[in-house]
């Protein structure tokens, strides 16, 4: 019997779902852009972006041999992470090139799951990824965030019917695609008044003795290539 009730929680979430409704993806590209756009909502809504920026950083620093030391999000919702490792070379520009890049990136990946119909592995998935960013968060705010966010994926992949799942899970990638394009733009104003002396593209400015300009271009290229490439896979074009 056990065996058998984890087949069938295995077919569950590795299953294809019915597509929603095309009104509905609409509707939801709608609802994420009323999350993104004004300046409000914007406030709240861009502490999902900056556990997805900063799981960026960590996720790279791993993959490419660093020592991942820790996580913080900050409720200004500006964020952190620190790794140890040698302090030039490719590993600490992928790196350092990982969070602005990473939200889109997200979203992008989220599209293809969605429009494969995978809708339950795209929930489940989300929870294991703050799951482990989770467990490199270093403070009291941080954790909170993630685990109530986690919570929230949790509670709609386990209890909620699919077309509510299907809503929530569109609602989410296309939040992560629209919201990967206003830091890079919030960045590029910040730079231009003088601000943000210490930016990832400045960083990579140092790393790789280029214009923190060509970094801020290639940030704008990916969020906005993401957002066209997922937004057609999300209508199905």
């Amino acid at each position: 019997m056990e065996h058998t009730a984890v087949g069938d929680l295995w077919d569950r979430v590795i299953g294809a779902q019915p597509d929603p409704p095309v009104w509905l993806v609409v509707a939801m590209a709608a609802v994420a852009l009323g999350a993104v756009l004004p300046h409000g909502a914007w406030r709240f809504t861009r502490n999902a972006v900056t556990i997805a920026h900063e799981g960026g950083h960590g996720l790279v620093a791993l993959l490419s041999g660093r020592r991942l030391e820790g996580i913080r999000l900050h409720s200004d919702t500006s964020g952190l992470t620190v790794s140890r490792g040698k302090p030039t070379g490719l590993g600490m520009i992928l790196t350092a090139a990982a969070g602005y890049t990473a939200p889109s990136l997200i979203g992008l990946a989220g599209a293809a799951l969605l429009a494969a119909g995978h809708i339950t592995a795209l929930l489940w998935g989300a929870v294991l990824l703050l799951v482990s960013v989770l467990i490199m968060v270093r403070n009291a705010y941080g954790v909170l965030t993630v685990v109530l966010t986690g919570g929230l994926f949790l509670l709609v992949s386990w209890l909620a019917e699919p077309e509510v799942q299907a809503a929530f899970a569109y609602a989410v990638t296309w939040f992560l695609l629209l919201g990967g394009v206003r830091p890079v733009f919030e960045l590029q104003g910040k730079r231009r008044r003088g601000g943000a002396p210490d930016s990832d593209a400045d960083q990579l400015a140092r790393l790789t003795h280029t214009p923190p300009a060509v970094w801020l271009l290639l940030f704008h290229v990916v969020a906005l290539a993401s957002l066209v490439g997922g937004g057609q896979r999300l209508l199905g074009l």
